[in-house]
């Protein structure tokens, strides 16, 4: 018996398809199963990036003590005042975005703060991924499932292991 079954219906992520469709971005209030909380020297420079550059929105603020962000349901990230990382952690998050959005969202971090963008680059795990660099030097990616199908990396892997 397995206990894994198709769960895109609790999901904001949509079913990966090269055409797919971003949610709209959700301003309910939910208790939020996983956050993220990035230190920052200035709210407001590490707000405008991640709203401008990332698509993030400010869900509620409380002026010098708090800037709470989020894009999709489940993609909440909370800044906070402290001291910035000297340079980005080997330690990600990563944020699920559509294909169609990585050129604009490359395009706009680029824009804000040139150089901190790499990529992006498609991965064995089938997906495409947008490395960003914020202004705190939090290490974000941005990833879509790519246009590659399944079946492919696994047949891709076979001819690698010889099989």
């Amino acid at each position: 018996m397995t206990d894994t079954y198709p769960a895109f219906d609790i999901s904001p992520v949509p079913v990966p398809a090269t055409d797919a469709v971003p949610p709209e971005q959700f301003r309910g209030l939910y208790g939020m199963p996983m956050f993220v909380s990035v230190p920052t020297s200035d709210l407001a420079e590490s707000a405008d990036f991640w709203i401008r550059g990332l698509g993030f929105f400010d869900l509620f603020s409380v002026p010098d003590r708090l800037t709470h962000l989020r894009r999709w349901a489940f993609q909440d990230v909370l800044l906070v005042p402290g001291e910035c990382a000297d340079s980005p952690p080997s330690v990600s998050v990563s944020f699920a975005c559509v294909l169609s959005q990585m050129d604009q969202i490359a395009q706009a971090c680029e824009e804000l703060r040139p150089g901190c963008t790499s990529g992006p680059h498609l991965k064995p795990w089938n997906s495409l991924e947008l490395e960003i660099v914020t202004p705190e030097n939090a290490r974000v990616i941005m990833t879509a499932r790519s246009s590659v199908r399944p079946e492919q990396c696994r047949g891709r892997a076979s001819a690698r292991h010889g099989n």
